[in-house]
């Protein structure tokens, strides 16, 4: 059986890459039950599929190296790379190597990444070709020999999703998804599979993927990855209203005038034509991250803080979100054009290599939803996300109501706007509180002040970057901040018509790269006698 915290819990290790303000080691992935004493993964594989990709060069080989710096990971791990190249375990390494030195977050130490590397290993071949798989099981089996990882195997997926039913396949049929009988000393070797987003591209299809990996996996062993639950920004929503008193009894339809919930990005698609087009904004960045976003902020207190508990109440959110009865009216689409950025001119998304000139893919998507609980009625929740942006940023933002009454004449509150809470998920990670104080001066006058809350200001502990949380909580088999299939369905359930109202009936309004986003998005919130908060 795949035990739930079949990680260790020892002594902390010595931490060099972080150090408190009285000069002890600490470490920002620590045990939640005990502070002094950090989760740690017990001897197991990581399996990774995808190696020459971006994902695993920038995100994910820097993130064990910083687990290892950290002393969370065992020294035997092993890392064995996957992929169409003719490589030796030594190019694998080299590989590696520079992808640490390049984007690692802690201190390249010579002595950690010597003991990384020598569980480092490759196997080349197609998805396809029985004899890799094969030789992957055989090599698999010697770091378990050679390394004590205890035939523990965690499968990383970081392809695309047309490759996951042949790969799934083919762990089967090698064998290496089936973890076997429990040893001598009663310990039965887990399996686990990890599968990057989008997860399908409509209800359907995630449907169609959710039964290929269930056929091979037990759902306790499959961890769907959404990064933005990993940032601690994002588990900080849960901290802000539940551990306080202040915010939960204003957090309801009572006070709160609306939501807006944002990602926007500086950016335009890069490399990523193949994957970007026909997938677009909504399916790549509404349909996981800002609903999760959503349910986050609009749930109600949890049980516990234990896996079930936590998407129960996701669930619940998620199965009562509605869309706007007039869809042209309720929802806004663009896609960007040529323009400046940056002090530089970029291209349009039609002009980008590998783009069809009469693509009808959207770079910005927004959308009014509602939620259907006694909490949120008849408030208004926005989302909106889009590349080639004024600037890089996420936020959850909750404006308030106007006070019912304001005993001041109207010139001394002209500058006065509505009260805001904004939670800042990335870049400047914190929270901002905004409201009315007195201008100094003899004169009564009321203007807008922010009080601000910024991570890097508060903490001497660095916060790990989201790959880090989530790969550990695979290799200890933790599963709290990991969608579920239900949480997948519900979203498609939301996004669908949608996408089917956008195919069939809208084409993508152009705007500058830049800019904030389309008129039309700015006309969706006028006619609700709102406005987008600046980017």
């Amino acid at each position: 059986m795949d035990v739930p915290n079949a990680g260790t819990r020892g002594p902390a290790p010595a931490n060099p890459g972080v150090i408190a303000a009285s000069g002890d080691p600490v470490n920002p992935l620590r045990d939640p039950r005990d502070r002094r004493i950090p989760r740690v993964a017990g001897p197991c594989v990581m399996v990774m599929f995808g190696v020459t990709g971006d994902l695993a060069r920038k995100k994910l080989m820097p993130a064990l190296y910083d687990l290892a710096n950290r002393g969370l990971l065992p020294p035997g791990f092993s890392l064995v790379g996957f992929a169409r190249r003719d490589w030796e375990h030594e190019d694998f390494q080299q590989i590696t190597y520079e992808s640490v030195k390049e984007h690692a977050r802690t201190p390249f130490r010579e002595t950690v990444w010597q003991q990384l590397q020598e569980g480092v290993r490759f196997v080349p071949g197609e998805f396809t070709d029985d004899a890799a798989f094969d030789q992957l099981a055989e090599t698999v089996r010697q770091l378990d020999h050679e390394r004590g990882t205890g035939g523990n195997y965690a499968f990383y997926l970081s392809i695309p999703p047309k490759f996951f039913p042949t790969v799934v396949e083919q762990l089967k049929r090698s064998g290496l998804s089936d973890p076997g009988p429990a040893d001598e000393a009663g310990h039965t070797p887990w399996r686990r599979v990890v599968i990057e987003k989008p997860f399908g591209r409509d209800l359907e299809t995630a449907k169609e993927l959710n039964d290929i990996v269930d056929a091979v996996f037990p759902a306790h062993s499959v961890f769907r990855i959404d990064h933005y639950l990993g940032k601690e920004t994002v588990q900080n929503i849960l901290a802000l209203r539940f551990a306080n008193s202040l915010y939960e009894p204003i957090w309801n339809r009572g006070y709160v005038d609306h939501v807006q919930i944002t990602m926007s990005e500086d950016i335009g698609i890069g490399g990523r034509a193949g994957y970007y087009d026909g997938i677009g904004a909504a399916r790549d960045v509404i349909q996981n991250h800002l609903l999760q976003l959503l349910a986050l902020t609009a749930m109600e207190e949890p049980v516990s803080f234990d896996a079930d508990s936590l998407r129960q109440e996701k669930e619940k959110i998620l199965s009562a979100v509605r869309l706007p009865a007039d869809l042209a009216q309720g929802t806004a689409r663009g896609q960007y054009s040529a323009g400046w950025q940056g002090g530089r001119q970029v291209v349009g998304y039609l002009e980008e290599e590998g783009i069809p000139a009469d693509s009808r893919t959207e770079t910005y998507a927004a959308v009014r939803l509602s939620v259907d609980t006694r909490r949120w009625a008849g408030v208004p929740f926005y989302l909106r996300t889009g590349k080639r942006l004024t600037r890089r940023m996420t936020e959850i933002a909750l404006i308030f109501q106007r006070a019912p009454h304001l005993p001041f004449a109207a010139t001394d509150t002209k500058e006065l706007g509505k009260n805001m809470l904004v939670i800042r998920v990335q870049p400047d990670e914190g929270v901002t509180v905004r409201f009315g104080s007195k201008v100094p001066g003899s004169a009564m006058e009321v203007r807008d002040v922010n009080m601000d809350f910024a991570y890097g200001e508060s903490f001497t502990e660095s916060s790990p970057e989201a790959y880090e949380r989530l790969i550990l909580d695979v290799l200890i088999g933790d599963p709290p901040l990991f969608p579920r299939q239900e949480e997948v369905e519900l979203s498609w359930r939301i996004l669908d018509p949608i996408e089917q109202f956008w195919a069939e009936n809208t084409k993508p309004e152009q705007y500058g790269s830049g800019s904030a986003g389309p008129a039309s998005a700015d006309a969706m919130m006028a006619r609700d006698g709102r406005t987008w908060r600046r980017l």
